[in-house]
């Protein structure tokens, strides 16, 4: 496989990720289980970002806002255009993060973590702050992976036509 098909398929993989996401945090409350058992959320929010076309002819529509309905990235969608951004909320009891996710370079970009206490008591270990952000960073990053391996999972199985077909009424709804 040469590099331009690799990179062909993954952008494609990238793509159908996102809107399969876009869909599943819709029709199924975006509920996740990682191998342990532990249990998160993922919601597709405030920035959906559609793209179609190839060349000078490429096409963006970029539709933001607080709760905005995302309309124009639907019916980007319903003409053929694909996901190729996507804002998205994970939350685990408490915790949230948001994260802006890129098909193209699977790529998380602007990663909020949920706040860490900056103030240290007396004797503590300067660098706590900095490992709990890791910790929070990196625990982002396998809820992300999660929901991508159960993407995979049902992209590369028998079930795939029909999710499709319940991703093509949820467009159409």
């Amino acid at each position: 496989m040469d590099l331009d098909h690799a990179q062909t398929v993954s952008l494609m993989l990238g793509q159908e990720f996102l809107t399969w996401l876009w869909f599943a945090s819709e029709t199924s409350s975006g509920l996740f289980r990682t191998k342990d058992g532990e249990a998160f959320s993922v919601t597709v929010e405030q920035k959906v970002s559609v793209q179609g076309g190839e060349g000078e002819a490429k096409e963006t529509a970029v539709c933001s806002g607080p709760m905005a309905e995302l309309r124009e990235a639907r019916m980007g969608l319903a003409t053929g255009k694909k996901v190729n951004k996507v804002k998205v909320r994970i939350e685990k009891d408490e915790a949230a993060w948001q994260v802006l996710l890129d098909a193209s370079t699977f790529t998380l970009q602007g990663l909020k973590t949920p706040k860490v206490d900056t103030k240290l008591e007396e004797g503590e270990d300067p660098d706590a702050r900095i490992l709990e952000k890791v910790y929070l960073t990196e625990k982002c990053m396998a809820y992300v992976d999660t929901a991508y391996a159960r993407f995979l999972d049902l992209r590369f199985s028998p079930h795939w036509k029909e999710e499709t077909t319940r991703l093509r009424r949820w467009l159409e709804g």
